[in-house]
């Protein structure tokens, strides 16, 4: 995450911490960058996801706090467990936490919410095999 010098050891605990869940409890690789943007925040956001180990399968949070600028851009497989929706209301709930000045809560709280709506059923029945009767 660019720009840590911007969160105390805490806050990126914090912000590491949530990223470590939404991978656990979705089986995406979620990244989260804050900065500004070197030109339109959408192309921007997508570039990064891109230079990324594995972008089809990453879900990345951009956030520019003084341009007031959020994106979330997910890979091509991500996109298949996480909705337009679901990232929308995770935006939504983001922009409320920015709004009131808590930037890592947005960030804890906006991560944890995409990783639990791009959560995959456990397997019940890893065994292969044809059932005998």
């Amino acid at each position: 995450m660019p720009a840590g010098d911007a969160f105390t050891p805490d806050q990126l605990y914090d912000i590491e911490r949530a990223v470590r869940n939404a991978e656990e409890a979705s089986g995406l690789r979620f990244s989260v960058y804050v900065g500004g943007a070197d030109s339109e925040t959408r192309p921007f956001a997508i570039e990064l996801l891109n230079e990324l180990d594995d972008p089809d399968n990453t879900v990345l949070v951009y956030v520019d706090p003084a341009g007031r600028r959020l994106e979330i851009v997910s890979g091509a497989q991500a996109r298949r467990q996480l909705s337009d929706t679901s990232a929308g209301l995770a935006a939504l709930t983001m922009q409320t936490s920015f709004a009131t000045g808590d930037l890592t809560g947005g960030l804890v709280t906006g991560v944890q919410q995409l990783g639990a709506h791009a959560h995959q059923a456990p397997l019940l029945h890893a065994n292969n095999e044809p059932h005998k009767l």
